[in-house]
């Protein structure tokens, strides 16, 4: 049970938040499945602000459709976060909102290169990171423009 809730507390930290009302959920009307996982909050739920209640309920409801095989990547990936640092946690949480705020076409773009480059095999991808490394910030920057201009490959029939 304890592992549920771990899980689903890890699903909503990694895909972020949702925008909620401000009425939140009253616990009797969660499914009997949402109330199993969410049993830790059971006694203390009147208390969360609405927004939680909302991503706890939407939580439950991702757990109650994974597989176990999906559960347990869940956790790994709770676990891997608990690991970092504040800093860490910050940045990505930063990355994550600056990310959400791009047009849906950018955050494509963006999945389809980085799709392409866990696709690359291993030396490849560590000579690109030593590239980028040893760049300046300018140098940096001109690339990312150059990025952004340029063109999205065609898909392949």
């Amino acid at each position: 049970m304890k592992a549920k809730a771990i899980a689903v507390i890890a699903c909503l930290l990694m895909f972020g938040t949702a925008v909620a009302d401000n009425h939140g959920v009253n616990w009797d009307a969660l499914s009997a499945g949402q109330q199993e996982v969410l049993s830790q909050f059971a006694e203390s739920w009147d208390s969360l602000p609405a927004e939680r209640q909302m991503r706890l309920a939407r939580g439950a409801d991702r757990w109650a459709g994974m597989t176990s095989e999906q559960r347990e990547q869940a956790q790994g990936r709770f676990r891997a976060w608990r690991e970092l640092d504040d800093d860490r946690r910050a940045m990505i949480r930063e990355r994550a909102e600056t990310f959400r705020n791009l047009s849906a076409e950018e955050q494509q773009r963006i999945r389809e290169n980085y799709q392409r480059y866990r696709q690359m095999n291993q030396d490849r991808r560590q000579q690109l990171r030593d590239r980028y490394r040893r760049m300046t910030p300018e140098q940096r920057q001109r690339l990312r423009d150059r990025l952004q201009k340029r063109p999205r490959p065609r898909p392949r029939d």
